[in-house]
């Protein structure tokens, strides 16, 4: 695998319409990690890929009222067999951190790429989905060296009190330590 203008080649790319230019260009100097399920707690479906297009049907589960109208967008999510899928290119600012702020910067959006994982704070993540993360995080430590180890965070630590993900069951030790 390897980044040319910003894709990750080798992997399956699918344009998300939820993303905008990064403002006044500020160096990518951030990576967030965050988790989801749709439905809440459930894997194995292609509802998170819907939902980063517009095109979730929601209809198909009441939890989906809820989140009707939302617009979210991640640069890449690991689903739990480890596929990875980009849907926003590294130089795009993806929609993924909402209210944020990282060293007293807000907006952790304008200067970050979002990496997603398929799963909830509940359940322990895939021996599959750490050996993506950690491909992907390293090649795009490599790729963009305004990002170091030290600002690789969790959505709960730039969205403190608002979001818990990736939730007390990420490995952290194992992640970092294979990056």
């Amino acid at each position: 695998m390897e980044i040319k203008n910003h894709v990750i080649q080798g992997i399956k790319f699918i344009e998300s319409p939820n993303q905008n230019e990064r403002p006044n260009h500020p160096q990518i100097s951030l990576i967030v990690v965050h988790s989801i399920s749709l439905p809440p707690k459930k894997y194995n479906n292609d509802h998170i890929e819907k939902f980063f297009l517009n095109e979730l049907d929601h209809s198909l589960d009441i939890f989906y009222k809820d989140i009707e109208g939302l617009k979210v967008s991640s640069h890449i999510l690991i689903k739990r067999t480890g596929e990875i899928i980009q849907f926003v290119p590294f130089d795009k600012r993806a929609w993924h951190a909402g209210i944020s702020s990282y060293k007293g910067v807000d907006d952790c959006n304008n200067y970050s790429i979002g990496i997603e994982l398929e799963g909830c704070d509940e359940d322990v993540f895939e021996d599959a989905q750490y050996d993506s993360l950690c491909k992907i995080t390293s090649l795009i430590l490599a790729e963009y060296n305004h990002i170091c180890k030290e600002n690789i965070k969790a959505h709960s630590e730039v969205a403190p009190g608002r979001k818990t993900d990736p939730g007390g069951l990420f490995d952290w030790d194992r992640y970092l330590s294979n990056v």
